[in-house]
């Protein structure tokens, strides 16, 4: 069962676009605006997406401490927003971002580097282009 969301000052033109999970988020996937390095990934309900837009700070909603919080208040590793673009499905967010220090909570600065699990293709037999799978698909 999910509750109503609280009061939002989004833009209704936004808001109706927006495909949301059940508890009413949206993946926010914030990525360096030069570099393209991936940084992290938060959640925004619509509250979060208007304070972003707003006010040119990233703030994403916590699952688990069920609260709104601004990249770098308590940190000091800040997110100015660049941009701020909705995917072709309506339900991910792409936040291009000018970072100041660790986008990652651990220090490092993208969540994406500590664990990879496979890099430029190796030990794979197969590219991409070869992998049978549909280029609309890669």
């Amino acid at each position: 069962m999910t509750s109503t969301p609280p009061p939002s000052s989004l833009a209704p033109e936004i808001a109706a676009r927006l495909k949301r999970s059940a508890d009413g988020l949206v993946p926010a996937i914030a990525q360096q605006y030069d570099t393209g390095e991936v940084l992290m990934l938060g959640w925004m309900d619509d509250e979060a997406l208007h304070r972003t837009l707003t006010t040119g700070r990233c703030t994403y909603w916590s699952r688990s401490r069920r609260e709104y919080w601004v990249k770098g208040d308590t940190s000091g590793h800040f997110q100015w927003v660049r941009s701020v673009a909705l995917d072709c499905d309506a339900d991910t967010l792409l936040v291009k971002v000018d970072q100041v220090g660790a986008a990652c909570h651990t220090g490092a600065r993208t969540c994406f580097d500590a664990d990879v699990l496979l890099k430029d293709g190796a030990g794979t037999d197969q590219g991409a282009a070869d992998s049978g799978v549909p280029a609309s698909d890669q």
